[in-house]
């Protein structure tokens, strides 16, 4: 479209050959469809921008591009850093139209581009490359808004366009430590990355073997091993304390031997890694700067749960997520009031498909587990006797009822939960299954998030209010009575997935793409470099 009405303005009379005036044919006739509702909003905030102007650009004058124009080509050769792509955005092309661009055409054609970069630069450092409902429909997820009117005005005015777009980068510590990793990771993949661990019988410690000088090459190279070993071939315990740190960045069970798994981590190459730290690069940009003053974070990928007032971590507890048939979902909330002794009102999903056929085989399986039955979800249904029903005629398509499990040490909310409604009816909560937070991976619910530490996190969400002590909230629950306990002021949920960050102190963690959610992202933002090249 852009050349066809380069061709239109060039048959036109060589007076009216000014940057201005041919700007302005470029802005007001592109009128073609477009690819996105994001190319859509530039489209019409260039029209808008540049008329509000008079059509005076920017970027170049009638003698040729200006300091801003270079300044901002520098910009996007330098995209690699946050994880972009200069070639995205035309980087090449540009460069070469600011050097040879002389005529008020091609002058004012760069104009339109340089701006049209502006923008998708802009846009992606900003607020990301895709839409995440686009690529996931579990993540509920709104991204920073961007303003192209803003971005283009910002850029007229800048006295630092470097620093002007900067501005757009997500401004916490959590990206810029992983803007570190990427660099460093690149830097190990340029460097040959390290090397493979060749594979074989799972290695202990005190074990000899030739495949162990390889595991303290590997693991010198990413420092989680730093000494020299008098014998490079014996699996000593400075080693396996090298190997447990590894494993413990790794979502990996922390045992000091290399097993199968252990194995396929260390084995994963520098360049996916680095791949790994983009697809979150990206999650971090549709997050925003401010997640609260006091907050409940929830990494799906790490199965862990923190809450962070202002800079610390107060609390950090393990937790079980959905599985694999009912994956939690990424959103945020704010958390209102929690429950003491909560009864579970089964959802109609689990009473047909898990308790039905206990029913049937055990009419007393209801009795037996804290369980009333109700003749429906109504206000005005009643308790039934189980004994009285004829479970032969019951069926997944015909349950008229509500099954309800009351308080107690078997429910399966545990001794309180935490309410942050949404539309996903997915809330935090205790459970007497304590075994399975043991283990590394832990996705088992139905899509609730089970914690480790409830109580712990009772406690530490209550503490600034006086009428809440540790002792009382004991108190309460040794009642056995239902309790609901509103919030003084709501605490954000942030519950989010994310396979790769980086710790304050530097360390670099990496873990398993559980939930499949890389792969799509990965798709998704191949898709987009494959459509920004048409």
């Amino acid at each position: 479209m852009l050349g066809f009405l380069l061709v239109l303005l060039l048959a036109a009379p060589a007076a009216a050959n000014t940057v201005p005036t041919v700007l302005e044919g470029l802005v007001t006739a592109e009128t073609g469809s477009v690819a996105s509702s994001r190319e859509a909003r530039h489209r019409i905030a260039l029209q808008r921008f540049y008329a509000e102007r008079s059509f005076l650009p920017i970027w170049v004058s009638d003698s040729g591009p200006t300091s801003r124009a270079r300044e901002l080509v520098e910009v996007i050769g330098k995209a690699e850093d946050d994880g972009l792509h200069p070639s995205d955005y035309d980087h090449a092309g540009l460069m070469a139209a600011v050097v040879a661009a002389e005529e008020a055409t091609a002058l004012a054609e760069l104009e339109y581009r340089l701006s049209r970069a502006l923008l998708e630069y802009g846009n992606d450092l900003g607020s990301g490359r895709v839409e995440p409902r686009e690529v996931d429909r579990e993540l509920y997820v709104d991204p920073r808004p961007f303003d192209p009117m803003a971005a283009l005005a910002g850029a007229a005015s800048a006295g630092s366009l470097s620093t002007f777009l900067a501005s757009y980068a997500p401004r916490t510590p959590n990206y810029e430590r992983l803007k570190q990793a990427l660099a460093d990771y690149r830097a190990i993949a340029a460097r040959g990355g390290w090397p493979i661990v060749p594979q074989g019988e799972t290695l202990r410690p005190g074990d000899r073997d030739t495949r162990v000088a390889a595991v303290r090459a590997r693991l010198r190279v990413t420092g989680e091993l730093s000494e020299a070993a008098v014998d490079e071939e014996l699996y000593d315990d400075t080693l396996a304390a090298a190997v447990r740190i590894f494993q413990d960045r790794h979502g990996l069970d922390v045992d000091g031997a290399i097993g199968p798994k252990t194995l396929t981590a260390l084995n994963v190459s520098a360049t996916q890694r680095v791949e790994q730290i983009l697809l979150n690069m990206e999650r971090r940009r549709w997050m925003a700067d401010d997640l609260g003053e006091r907050y409940v974070f929830v990494n799906l990928a790490d199965f862990e749960l923190k809450l962070v007032e202002g800079t610390k971590t107060v609390l950090d507890s393990r937790v079980v997520i959905g599985d694999d048939f009912h994956r939690t979902p990424v959103f945020s909330g704010d958390m209102t009031y929690l429950v003491l002794n909560p009864n579970w009102n089964v959802p109609p999903s689990i009473a047909t498909k898990e308790l039905l056929p206990k029913i049937r085989r055990n009419v007393n399986y209801l009795r037996n587990n804290n369980f009333k039955l109700f003749s429906g979800w109504g206000a005005d249904a009643h308790e039934i006797n189980p004994a009285n029903v004829d479970w032969s005629q019951v069926s997944a398509r015909r349950f008229p009822y509500k099954i309800r499990q009351e308080p107690g040490d078997g429910n399966a909310l545990g001794r309180v939960k935490f309410m942050f409604p949404n539309e996903f009816n997915i809330y935090l909560h205790d459970t007497p299954s304590r075994g399975l937070f043991s283990r590394s991976v832990r996705n088992f619910s139905h899509g609730c998030i089970r914690v480790g530490k409830p109580l712990e996190l009772a406690e530490m969400l209550l503490r600034h209010d006086p009428e809440w002590t540790r002792e009382r909230i004991d108190a309460v629950i040794a009642s056995g009575r239902q309790q609901i306990v509103k919030l003084k002021t709501p605490v954000k949920v942030h519950i989010t997935y994310l396979t790769a960050w980086v710790n304050k102190d530097g360390s670099v963690y990496f873990h398993d793409d559980v939930y499949g959610r890389d792969a799509r992202l990965e798709r998704a933002l191949q898709r987009d470099r494959r459509e920004a090249s048409l």
